[in-house]
């Protein structure tokens, strides 16, 4: 991964995201109490059977030993009826309980994904300058289900399993203080262990997302760059880097996995050994009348035993499951409180009808603020010319295009159109008056006329062959299987320059008053050249439009040439003027053109 890529650390607040997380769920909580009622319920009905289970076997046992007293058949046919109904009623609330978290689940992770789709729309492109694509990727997608499982799975376990563990004891405590006291002093271990190993694996669980994270990191930079990694013979490299973050996380998993799986087979043991203590206890108890301990008593308590100790595993599980949610949700909400861009609700300036004047005033940036790499930058351009920004990689020419779509904001100075600051207009406004073609082409999966009428909804098919036409897609479209109508996918061959006019053309449906070209022939060949040249010249017509071009051939007919070199306008003027200077400019043009 490269290093302006990595994700910078940050301290994590397991306790922070888990009451963002309750937050988050505030819309649900009705539900979610709804689902609690149903839970408690349906505990208190299954610690209620065991009473009843003791009941019967007292009458079964007078009817056996020899009393002469006959089993009650009508006191035993009503407790079974009483214990079916118990289980019955129990079984419809688990139902009912389990079919409200699905769906609160199912809303949440909606509504997560939703508010992460939201929020990529207001974070400052300087977010994506020093982040993974597959990192928030994996935010998206990987964390979010984490947390969809486990709030479906562990909230209701937990709380189940807590409900019944007070009931339990209440119930052991009705029925035989000294028999209640040995099962609690044989599982008290059980609550010891459990907090030790939560507070060692924890770690791991987090490790291990970030691991996961830092895998699907490298599987979206390596398969989107399978061309040049064949072409380098970077296979080898390749896998060692892949093997390497594969191992961190098989390595992190097996720890988080391992800690965490030995809640359970702990939690058996002493669920267990407490099983074994109230048996041999009781089995005491029997035999001292003044207990008063009958085999009823006996019977009712080793299932109140077991369903004692049963949930201190589900607790494990549940407390397992909940410390991937935990770090998940470390990540995800993270995310979620990034710094958006300024609130311009409150901006009523508008620029509706564009002349095209364009000021750069003493223009200050720099990507960090303590690197300055734009000083001191000014340049008045007139409505209708043809600017074009030349110069040496990294001289800062694509900078001055993001800072004048407000991409990124101004470290001091300011720019203006038609007077106006951008600075004082939204966002929205500046990027309504530009059209845009980059030199990096994008294109989605969907319909070829819904990639060239991108962001506009109707555009005629008599206006669409005419700019096809125009920027020679004409042959391409007709040979495509439904026309227009072709969804844009891996199964269409497109080649790097089709793409390219696919994109030049979309800015021509656009019709924005201004235009931005930003390499936009670096894709092509000579000949296409030339015909999108043409092209761009009838769109460029009447309109003020900014080239940035490194085939100086391109831009011979623009009518201001801005020279720039470290963050500066080094020289100003056109074509033939700056070869006259014999300076910078035409130093390049010379060289590029190889002319004595």
């Amino acid at each position: 991964m490269p290093k302006h890529m990595q994700t910078a650390s940050k301290p994590k607040n397991t306790k922070k995201a888990a009451l963002d997380l309750i937050q988050h769920c505030k819309p649900f909580w009705g539900a979610l109490i709804a689902a609690l009622l149903c839970i408690l319920a349906s505990t208190v009905l299954s610690v209620l059977a065991p009473r009843y289970i003791g009941s019967l076997t007292d009458l079964i046992k007078e009817g056996i030993l020899p009393t002469g007293v006959a089993i009650d058949m009508q006191a035993y046919m009503n407790t079974v009826y009483l214990l079916i109904g118990l289980y019955a009623a129990g079984a419809v609330l688990n139902y009912a309980q389990g079919f409200i978290m699905t769906t609160v689940s199912c809303r949440m992770t909606q509504s997560l994904r939703s508010d992460i789709s939201k929020k990529i729309n207001k974070i400052p492109l300087r977010y994506y300058d020093s982040h993974n694509f597959g990192d928030t990727l994996s935010r998206v997608t990987n964390d979010v289900d984490t947390i969809s499982q486990s709030f479906t799975n562990s909230i209701a376990t937990i709380v189940s399993a807590f409900s019944t563990l007070v009931g339990c004891l209440v119930m052991m405590f009705v029925t035989q203080w000294i028999m209640a006291f040995a099962a609690i002093g044989a599982t008290i271990l059980g609550f010891v262990l459990i907090f030790a190993v939560m507070a060692r694996s924890q770690k791991y669980f987090r490790a291990r997302q970030q691991s996961l994270a830092s895998v699907n990191g490298h599987v979206e930079e390596y398969y989107a760059g399978q061309n040049i990694v064949r072409a380098y013979n970077a296979e080898a490299d390749a896998r060692a880097d892949f093997r390497k973050r594969n191992d961190a996380l098989r390595l992190n998993t097996f720890k988080a996995e391992f800690l965490g799986g030995l809640m359970h087979p702990l939690m058996a043991f002493i669920g267990n050994f407490g099983y074994i203590i109230v048996v041999v206890v009781g089995a005491a108890l029997v035999f001292t009348p003044s207990y008063g301990v009958g085999f009823g008593v006996i019977t009712s308590f080793m299932i109140y035993v077991r369903q004692f100790t049963s949930p201190l595993s589900q607790i494990a599980q549940g407390m397992t499951s909940m410390q991937s949610a935990a770090s998940a949700s470390e990540r995800v909400f993270e995310f979620l409180r990034e710094q958006e861009l300024s609130d311009e609700s409150g901006k009523r300036r508008a620029v509706q009808t564009v002349k095209g004047d364009v000021a750069f005033s003493n223009v200050r940036f720099g990507y960090d603020e303590n690197k300055i790499i734009i000083r001191n930058f000014s340049a008045q351009v007139k409505a209708g010319q043809k600017v074009a920004i030349v110069g040496p990689t990294g001289a800062g020419k694509t900078t001055i295009v993001n800072l004048l779509m407000r991409f990124y904001e101004l470290n001091g100075g300011s720019i203006s159109i038609d007077g106006v600051p951008t600075e004082s207009i939204t966002r929205e406004n500046v990027h309504d008056l530009f059209g845009m073609v980059l030199q990096d082409t994008w294109l989605f999966e969907g319909t070829l006329r819904d990639n060239l009428t991108y962001g506009k909804s109707e555009v005629s098919d008599e206006r669409l062959w005419e700019i096809i036409e125009k920027t020679g897609l004409t042959h391409f479209v007709r040979t495509l299987p439904q026309g227009l109508d072709t969804v844009l996918n891996g199964a269409v061959a497109i080649s790097a320059g089709q793409k390219q006019l696919i994109t030049i053309a979309r800015a021509m449906v656009e019709n924005a008053p201004m235009l931005i070209l930003d390499e936009a022939t670096s894709s092509v060949d000579t000949r296409t050249e030339l015909q999108i040249q043409k092209a761009i010249d009838a769109l460029t017509a009447g309109r003020t439009s900014f080239v940035i071009a490194h085939r100086l051939s391109t831009i011979r007919d623009a009518d201001m040439i801005l020279y720039m070199q470290d963050g500066d306008v080094r020289e100003t003027g056109t074509h033939e003027e700056l070869l006259k200077k014999n300076g910078l400019y035409a130093k390049m043009y010379n060289s590029q053109f190889d002319v004595a």
